[in-house]
């Protein structure tokens, strides 16, 4: 798998990650519909789907996907909760994308 389509299939799983979660919280923390809860579901078994797909052992997949759900967050709270992200969420942001990519890309030992 190449390096883009890592970053962008870890992209897809954060994005589902973050919808399964923030759709319940609608729901219990600002009085939403409970019909929030299906999509909710729905979004969180894509998520473990996606993860899935990772051709690496799961345990190094679990832990390079952090550093890029760090960044989908950092991206959710400027776009869906429309506040912009400060210097040090950025700078956390990037030293969590520089892990995974330490973490997914670096040479491995046969």
């Amino acid at each position: 798998m190449t390096e883009l389509k890592t970053v962008g299939l870890f992209a897809l799983t954060a994005l589902a990650e973050i919808a399964g979660c923030y759709l319940p919280y609608l729901w219990l923390r600002e009085g939403k519909s409970i019909w929030l809860l299906i999509p909710g579901a729905l979004s969180l078994v894509a998520f473990v789907w996606l993860l899935s797909l990772h051709p690496t052992a799961a345990g190094r997949v679990y832990a390079a996907y952090g550093g890029v759900y760090i960044c989908m967050a950092i991206l959710w709270l400027w776009t869906v909760n429309g506040i912009r992200p400060t210097m040090w969420d950025i700078v956390g942001s990037v030293v969590a994308l520089l892990g995974m990519a330490i973490i997914m890309f670096a040479p491995r030992g046969a």
